[in-house]
């Protein structure tokens, strides 16, 4: 049980007030479960109250409905409407900022013998515990009793851990070539002072308290100065999400004979009554996440390296459910059924082209790059590849696109090729050219197989680790291209009830 709302009394339509705070990752399947209760008594033990039903959902449906609202129906009394239920989401702001501040210092203690100090300063924010956490340090600037450091950006997470009114510690330091920096002094501060800007108040006395303690006519060591304090709100991917950008999700599915015969126990597309094979397992455990973002749940599904029927050609790029004017399948289940369906009727051949899978998804993003649009591209293959320099060319190319590309590697093959595709060590090249952005994330599935058999636990791991990149490779698409997420709808606001009087 993760929390309570507040109880209201006497209503058919409750408009709850107690939020809610939970930690959300896109790349993670988060299930939640609502339960209704009519409260009876002062008892906190549900079975002494009335069950009303149930809703279950995941947080990335909440999240990726439209304006982060989603309304469900209440269900689990046999033969009975439930109702339905509004829930809403909204990301908590005050830790996204970052701020662009700039200092200059007057007059400082001069430390050193033959010339003037090197100053830097060094900054402190203060834990719940009265400790101090160092979070940023300037440059030095040499030789100067009045230096004026370059400005600098911070988030406001690190500076105060998004505490308006807690201590900033800034020590002054005159920088020696042999690590043992003099301290010059030091003052405090907070968030809420310094947005103040440049003013009088954000002039502060560098306080050494030693020399303070020593001397009767010790004023300071110096003054430090705020010269400029810019607040800057980060957007994120659900700001866009929310703004109703939609994720679109394609599968590629390797056809190759490499795999090995279907019909056979040992063949990476073996169709086994009692459970998934791999490539089953990789596109739920991808495709069940990536689902929640996508509005109308239709996803396209090729395949590559097969011949088809009824003459034999080979393709490398075919509509798994058969249908290539439409090929798209509803929803994940709709996806594996046209995988399964379409294992019957083609034979597997080769070679391994991955260049026309990315070309055909990196046609459609190049028709989208207003931001309203991002595409997925899931590859799942046993290997090696043949066309290398193609597929190097289209990655390049489709870096520049709204889009990001997912392989998973199944089987036993050695994967150097994909890790270079990865880009993570270099980035990815052709023809002398480099890719805008690294959008190649390349796992293989062996090492998410869970040795017990447990294979939930290991698709929940592999998910994780293959769509953790993808709102980074999002955002970085968004801000070369200065796009700006679109306003989110209004907030929904239950209706009134009239209530009629009698006169």
């Amino acid at each position: 049980q993760f929390g309570r709302t507040e109880v209201i009394d006497n209503t058919l339509n409750p408009d709850f007030v107690r939020k809610f705070i939970m930690d959300y990752f896109f790349e993670e399947r988060e299930n939640l479960r609502f339960d209704f209760y009519d409260v009876d008594s002062k008892s906190p033990n549900l079975s002494k109250h009335d069950f009303l039903g149930q809703m279950f959902c995941t947080l990335g449906e909440i999240v990726g409905s439209q304006g982060s609202r989603l309304e469900k129906s209440i269900i689990g009394i046999p033969g009975k409407k439930c109702g339905t239920v509004i829930v809403t989401a909204e990301e908590l702001g005050c830790c996204r900022d970052s701020v662009l501040m700039q200092f200059c210092a007057n007059k400082l203690d001069k430390k050193d013998f033959f010339g003037k100090s090197d100053p830097f300063l060094v900054f402190h924010r203060s834990n719940e515990d009265g400790s101090f956490t160092i979070c940023h340090k300037t440059e030095v600037v040499k030789n100067t009793l009045n230096p004026v450091w370059q400005a600098f950006k911070i988030s406001v997470r690190a500076l105060c851990n998004g505490d308006y009114d807690r201590t900033i510690k800034v020590e002054v330091y005159d920088w020696d070539r042999d690590g043992s920096h003099d301290f010059i002094g030091e003052f405090t501060t907070s968030y809420r002072e310094l947005s103040r800007g440049q003013s009088q108040f954000n002039v502060y006395e560098v306080i050494n308290p030693k020399k303070k303690g020593k001397k009767k006519k010790y004023v300071n060591s110096g003054t430090v100065t705020l010269l400029s304090f810019l607040i800057e709100t980060e957007v994120s991917f659900l700001d866009y999400i929310k703004g109703g950008t939609q994720i679109n999700f394609t599968v590629a599915i390797d056809f190759t004979a490499s795999n090995g015969n279907p019909s056979q126990p040992t063949s990476l597309h073996y169709m086994n009554p009692y459970q998934l094979n791999a490539y089953g397992m990789a596109l739920k455990a991808v495709g069940e996440i990536i689902q929640d973002y996508d509005s109308d749940k239709m996803f396209p599904a090729l395949g590559f390296g097969a011949r088809l029927p009824p003459d034999g050609r080979v393709s490398h790029e075919f509509a798994l459910n058969g249908n290539p004017q439409n090929p798209y399948c509803h929803g994940i289940d709709g996806v594996m059924e046209a995988y399964y369906r379409s294992l019957k009727s083609v034979q597997l051949y080769g070679p391994t082209n991955f260049a026309p899978v990315i070309n055909h998804v990196a046609r459609y993003a190049a028709s989208v790059k207003d931001g309203s649009q991002y595409f997925v591209l899931l590859i799942i293959t046993d290997g090696v590849i043949s066309d290398m320099a193609q597929t190097k060319e289209s990655i390049v190319n489709a870096s520049k696109l709204p889009m990001s590309i997912i392989i998973v590697g199944v089987g036993p093959a050695e994967f150097d090729a994909m890790e270079e595709l990865d880009g993570d060590v270099v980035r990815i090249s052709s023809r002398g050219k480099f890719a805008e952005r690294d959008i190649v994330q390349f796992v293989p599935f062996r090492d998410y197989i869970d040795r017990s058999g447990n294979h939930v636990l290991s698709m929940a791991r592999l998910a994780k680790d293959v769509l953790a990149e993808i709102p980074e490779q999002f955002l970085s698409y968004m801000r070369v291209r200065g796009i700006k997420p679109s306003p989110a709808p209004p907030p929904y606001t239950p209706p009134i009830h009239v209530l009629q009087t009698q006169i």
